[in-house]
């Protein structure tokens, strides 16, 4: 496991992107550029008072880099409709460099109870073009009610990953997402054989630009093995590591069973993401192991040619989601896919004296295109039960 310290970092700055509302509410605030080229960005500031549900969204935007911002307008998540809650999650939003067109996806669906746990029946996806209508992401050959082989939404859904989860620009043009997707068993019900507290497989779908739109097809999926990961494969992150080769790092978990180690897992397509392997446990370049808790984590190229990791480990094994501190930004390797363990570096942990269930994670991070830093969205969040409390902070991290 991890033999010595981190290097340091120091931090060119870090400062209240998006200050919380108030005691109960913790804001988790992004930031990303709406066109090919300039400075031009979008902010989403989402509200929160428990997990896995966006109260509302207030989204800005800023002609000159994120120095200013318009007034907040307010962009509703949750709705009184028949059959129940509808509920919204967007996503941070992509720029194509293809096509220069802006991409933002989100999934949505009505919950008959408005219990998160749900959405895994009923979510899923969709996109817009350059702001314009609501499109369903619905594979070829595919129909509304089954956008992908095996699912049928009310019975088992999909769904993206948090922010890290972006889509990438393959060398011939498509798009390629990954997404979640939560399995039926045999007896029609969501298939959990790992016991945790969810169960989902990944996959990357390709969208392929036709008459203005993206027609979609699928990779293969990925499974994870119960007896080593207890809620499966869970939000990819992927890159290209060169014009064919496409990594993908996956959250797993020791949810249920804490003597597993708590791992991140990584697959490969030699194929430019059309078939990927099966995942295997990510590991240092050097060949030792780590521990990672189960969160979210995301791939960032940059234009320096190097390839980042940002995400959360720990130096003794985690127990589920937890502890998810502290958080790292480190290089990935582009020939063997693996973390060089030289270079991971913390970007922030828990202080002293603050409580153990601060969450260093649900972030965003992008390349500033006037500095090239990498600009990192995340919330110190405090899940605490008298109430959500954490302000949208934006950190600066030189590279």
């Amino acid at each position: 496991m991890l033999r010595r310290t981190f290097l340091s970092l120091p931090l060119l700055g870090q400062d209240v992107f998006v200050r919380s509302p108030g005691k109960g509410k913790a804001v988790m605030a992004v930031a990303y550029y709406t066109s090919a080229s300039g400075v031009a960005m979008k902010s989403m500031e989402q509200r929160w008072s428990r997990s896995d549900t966006i109260d509302t969204v207030y989204v800005r935007t800023s002609a000159d880099n994120g120095r200013t911002w318009s007034a907040p307008r307010e962009s509703a998540t949750g709705e009184r409709r028949a059959g129940g809650m509808w509920r919204k999650h967007p996503r941070a939003g992509y720029v194509d460099p293809r096509s220069k067109k802006l991409l933002e996806f989100w999934m949505e669906a009505v919950l008959p109870a408005d219990d998160p746990l749900e959405g895994l029946k009923n979510y899923g996806v969709y996109y817009s073009i350059d702001g314009g209508p609501a499109r369903a992401v619905i594979v070829r050959g595919q129909d509304a009610q089954h956008p992908l082989p095996g699912l049928e939404l009310g019975r088992n859904g999909f769904m993206l990953g948090d922010h890290g989860s972006m889509p990438v620009t393959a060398p011939n043009g498509d798009i390629l997402l990954p997404v979640e997707i939560f399995p039926a068993g045999p007896d029609g019900k969501l298939y959990n054989p790992g016991g945790g507290y969810t169960w989902s497989e990944a996959a990357v779908l390709h969208g392929r630009w036709r008459r203005g739109a993206l027609e979609w097809t699928t990779s293969n999926r990925l499974t994870g093995d119960p007896k080593e990961t207890t809620r499966g494969m869970v939000e990819p992150t992927i890159a290209f590591l060169d014009s064919k080769r496409v990594l993908m790092v996956l959250r797993g978990s020791n949810d249920k069973s804490p003597a597993l180690p708590g791992r991140k897992w990584v697959s490969r397509s030699a194929d430019g993401g059309r078939t990927f392997s099966a995942a295997r446990p990510w590991t240092f370049s050097d060949g030792d192991s780590f521990f990672s808790p189960s969160a979210c984590s995301q791939l960032v190229p940059h234009s320096n040619g190097k390839l980042y990791w940002l995400g959360n480990i720990t130096p003794e094994n985690p127990r589920g989601n937890r502890p998810r501190y502290p958080f790292v930004i480190g290089e990935v390797d582009r020939d063997s896919g693996l973390l060089r363990r030289e270079t991971v570096r913390p970007i922030d942990t828990r202080k002293e004296g603050e409580n153990e269930i601060l969450t260093l994670s649900n972030f965003f991070a992008h390349e500033d295109r006037e500095t090239h830093e990498i600009v990192l969205y995340m919330t110190r969040l405090f899940a605490l039960n008298d109430g959500w409390e954490g302000d949208g902070l934006r950190y600066r991290v030189p590279v």
